[in-house]
């Protein structure tokens, strides 16, 4: 059987590995970026908070994910929390760090004036400070769901949900018939999605951040 025909024959499930796949992403990723955004709003005014911030979520990423995963699965069990934990924590790094550079990165003459009529310092974050700091927040959370799409494929390793389960079968099976298929659909599968994932970011861009700003 050549990789054509056994996608054909194999489509269902590899349809339904790689929408939980992308709803794992997703969803971890949703979290990461309010964590992330919270965590940066709360620190990005003072050096050594950021600093620590960066650094907190900058030591995950030195954790292999297979070891993290692991270290998860005794205290969370096995399945869907290990992955979404996982995930969540490797997608913050990127978040935190893009919202404190961006933040920082606002006018001060802005936010005086926001300040010179009456605003409110919550006010002047979600108005003025937030939207401005947008663009290097949304790109900061394109790299992470990059990096997480193929994070969440070691996730298998704990029954977790997503394409992996369909690389560690051909993996397993190495020297099987169909074995080189499964490992190639699954890394096609998780390319395809990071690349629609990212078009889907560049829209939303395009959507939500004026063209002076892109300029």
């Amino acid at each position: 059987m050549n990789f054509w025909e056994f996608l054909a024959s194999r489509h269902q499930q590899l349809l339904t590995d790689a929408c939980q796949h992308a709803s794992a992403v997703f969803q971890c990723m949703v979290v990461a970026t309010v964590l992330g955004v919270l965590i940066g709003a709360a620190t990005y005014r003072s050096e050594w908070a950021g600093n620590l911030a960066t650094t907190a979520t900058a030591t995950v990423l030195t954790v292999p994910a297979l070891a993290l995963i692991g270290l998860l699965i005794p205290v969370v069990g096995l399945g869907v929390a290990p992955t979404v934990i996982a995930l969540t924590l490797y997608g913050l790094l990127p978040v935190v760090r893009n919202a404190i550079v961006g933040l920082r990165g606002v006018d001060p003459s802005l936010v005086d004036a926001a300040t010179g009529i009456g605003m409110s310092r919550p006010a002047r974050l979600l108005r003025i400070e937030l939207p401005l700091a947008w663009p290097p927040i949304l790109t900061g959370i394109r790299v992470a769901t990059q990096m997480l799409m193929g994070i969440a494929a070691i996730a298998a390793y704990a029954s977790g949900p997503g394409l992996g389960n369909v690389i560690f079968r051909g993996l397993a099976s190495l020297g099987s018939a169909n074995a080189l298929n499964q490992v190639l659909a699954g890394t096609l599968g998780i390319i395809v999605l990071a690349l629609l994932f990212d078009a889907a970011y560049v829209l939303i861009g395009r959507l939500t951040i004026p063209r002076g700003i892109r300029a």
